[in-house]
């Protein structure tokens, strides 16, 4: 195994930091992201106005490059050969920790692959942030994320997650966040909810309630500002029963996706705790019916 030490062992490459920056309060920076920020060669920024207006308030005039999902197959190089002649860049996204909703995964990778140091800078994640005030359980969680836009997609998602014992974590836009919640209720019944709006800013709001509450309160108060939404993991009992029509769609679903029919059932059974032997007879039973 290969192991890279996380500082400069010589100076023949520079440091990629992956810089930490606030979600909405400015003075969430931390004094070591300043710091970096100053030092570096180059800010790879993923909206340089955005960061222009954070480098502005801190006094920071470290110049900026462009690196956003449009432009990265076209930045990496460029940005690997700056690093490979010995300049430090900072990688930063425009809100919370960067390689999360970014092409920083693609750049942490190619760092890595030509054996430069990969720094990261400790700041603000949105998703734990909202969770630790959520008053859901914080331990374990699962953070998906942006949700499918199409209510088809968003629906078989909560179905292969229905049993998930952990508290799940999403960013939504409140655009969507109504009708998302509407996908999510009827496949995982009347959950716990916490609407996070707007967090660490001045209008910062949650909203905690049955996933029904949640949807009233949206018919009276439209959401404004970017959303996080905090979802109780499954209890002992799923908070929605699948029937037999639905089970059989998701066996189906993976057998389409490639899985042999075996595998399918046994995934199947084994997430929304039925026996593998009674599944296995019912997708056989209506196999031979349509067939018969």
């Amino acid at each position: 195994m290969k192991i890279q030490k996380s500082f400069k062992a010589s100076h023949e490459t520079g440091t990629l930091y992956l810089v930490g920056t606030p979600i909405g309060n400015l003075a969430d920076m931390t004094y070591r992201a300043v710091d970096i920020l100053s030092k570096v060669d180059v800010i790879a920024a993923e909206d340089t106005r955005n960061t222009g207006l954070l480098l502005k308030h801190y006094q920071i005039d470290t110049p900026q490059l462009s690196f956003h999902e449009h432009n990265a197959q076209e930045r990496i190089p460029q940005l690997l050969q700056r690093l490979e002649e010995g300049q430090d860049v900072a990688q930063v996204s425009d809100a919370g920790l960067p390689s999360i909703s970014d092409p920083g995964y693609d750049l942490v990778r190619a760092a890595i692959a030509a054996a430069i140091p990969v720094v990261p800078i400790p700041g603000p994640s949105a998703g734990i942030t909202a969770l630790i005030a959520s008053g859901l359980a914080p331990q374990p969680h699962i953070f998906y994320g942006f949700l499918p836009r199409k209510a088809s997609q968003q629906k078989a998602f909560f179905k292969e997650h229905l049993a998930y014992p952990e508290t799940q974590i999403f960013y939504e836009s409140p655009y969507r966040v109504a009708e998302t919640l509407k996908n999510m209720q009827e496949v995982y019944g009347d959950r716990q909810l916490v609407l996070v709006r707007e967090l660490t800013k001045i209008y910062e709001e949650f909203q905690r309630g049955k996933i029904s509450e949640i949807l009233s309160y949206l018919a009276e108060t439209p959401a404004k500002g970017e959303c996080l939404l905090i979802v109780e993991g499954a209890g002992e009992e799923p908070s929605s029963e699948l029937n037999e029509e639905d089970l059989l769609l998701l066996v189906a679903e993976r057998i389409n996706a490639g899985a042999k029919t075996n595998q399918a059932v046994k995934e199947v059974a084994k997430l929304h705790g039925i026996p593998k032997s009674e599944l296995y007879a019912l997708y056989h039973q209506r196999e031979n019916e349509k067939h018969g």
